[in-house]
């Protein structure tokens, strides 16, 4: 009987425990801190990073540069899990419906129809940006690429962290005159069959590709406040799916399959099977240069309506253990420093996002001096010719009617 006693106190002992940590996550008060209180809370923690794990270069600057710099300045440990957003959209989706309140995710890289979903299923922590010194110091806080996600409302619920841009790359040696609208890529592809080919949706890039096409096309203003109703997403793009059908007997293997993937196209490019690539990182070209992978007369280019551009935020879950330490580790991503190093080609090649118009003649001097590589279009030159992305919602009505009317039955 005693032993049973003293088993039960020790149960009961641990559910107390159990739900006051759990109370503990649940009352974070942001608005009750100052920002020196976050910093101490955060010293001596460690940071659960997730997100793409694809990506060498991107996986480097976090495991060196990011983790050097957080652990001497703020003894901050980060985790970094490579994950697939959807696997992470999961875990959080299963840990809302158990009500775990502890959950060990602290920094999540989203953005897009990703990040609606995860705001609309409350799955993230917030609004925290108005918190952060570097943001209210350094990024402009009116524009429409901070406060919107692929048209859907920020609302202080992630912190923008990095820009990319959609680029068409191609070899010069090989290709004397770029297409600059979807006319001319249409001639390119007649007079070069089996040359040219883009990833099949729902790779981020051909996704892109697809949807920078339809600007082109009938324009990108319509779609900012369109409805998500399939029929009126088709009868809007309908031409530009007549255009993807004209196109694809000229396509490599004829059209009848494409790359899964972007990193594929890449391979193909550099074999010589066909003349083109692209990204939606405008400085994969100097990087693929640099690493021997693209011959060094490959260049980018855009087409004169312009390239699609959208943002990549940080957010954190609304289950983090550690949000005074995600609070920290996002605050310094938006620093002149680490923002200045991860747009070094070499190191990583995003874009910065920070107010130019906000910095010191000697951050703009940071930024000025950085070698962004051969074959890059300037910084200047992308944002001048940078259209905004699609509301999240109609990016994968629109992937489903490529998939329907363009790809061979079965495909």
């Amino acid at each position: 009987m005693r032993k049973a006693v003293l088993i039960f106190i020790a149960l009961t002992l641990i559910i107390e425990i159990t739900a006051c940590a759990q109370q503990k996550v649940a009352q974070y008060n942001l608005s009750e801190k100052d920002w020196n209180v976050v910093l101490e809370e955060a010293k001596g923690t460690t940071v659960n990073f997730y997100g793409y794990g694809g990506d060498q270069k991107t996986n480097n600057w976090i495991d060196t540069y990011l983790s050097n710099e957080l652990k001497e300045k703020y003894d901050i440990t980060i985790n970094r899990v490579g994950m697939n957003i959807d696997e992470i959209l999961n875990k959080l989706l299963n840990e809302k419906q158990l009500n775990v309140n502890n959950g060990n995710i602290d920094v999540v890289w989203i953005n897009g129809e990703n990040f609606f979903t995860a705001k609309e299923n409350d799955l993230l922590f917030g609004p925290f940006t108005h918190k952060l010194p570097n943001f209210n110091q350094y990024i402009d806080k009116n524009s429409v690429e901070v406060n919107y996600d692929f048209g859907f409302p920020v609302e202080g619920y992630e912190a923008p962290f990095g820009k990319s841009q959609f680029v068409m790359i191609y070899d010069s040696e090989k290709v004397k005159n770029i297409p600059v609208n979807h006319k001319e890529l249409l001639q390119f592809v007649k007079n070069n069959p089996g040359k040219f080919t883009y990833p099949a949706p729902p790779d981020f890039t051909g996704s892109a590709f697809i949807r920078n096409i339809i600007y082109d096309i009938v324009g990108y203003e319509q779609f900012m406040d369109m409805e998500a109703d399939e029929q009126i997403v088709r009868e809007a793009i309908q031409p530009a799916i007549d255009y993807f059908v004209e196109l694809k007997p000229y396509l490599w293997k004829e059209g009848n399959t494409y790359p899964s993937e972007s990193g594929l196209l890449d391979n193909m490019y550099s074999d010589n099977e066909v003349v083109m690539t692209m990204s939606y990182n405008p400085n994969h070209v100097s990087s693929k240069i640099e690493t021997g992978e693209f011959n060094e007369t490959s260049r980018s280019f855009v087409f004169d309506k312009g390239s699609i551009g959208n943002t990549h935020f940080l957010a954190i879950p609304y289950n983090s253990e550690n949000k005074s330490g995600a609070l920290a580790v996002i605050d310094y991503i938006l620093s002149v420093e680490a923002q200045a190093s991860k747009y070094v080609p070499k190191t990583w090649g995003d874009l910065p996002v920070l107010d130019n118009s906000k910095l010191n003649h000697e951050e703009k001097a940071l930024f000025d001096n950085i070698n962004i590589g051969k074959g890059t279009i300037s910084q200047d030159v992308l944002l001048n010719n940078r259209l905004p992305e699609m509301p999240a919602d109609l990016v994968p009505i629109i992937e489903k009617i490529w998939m329907e009317n363009v790809p061979k039955k079965g495909e």
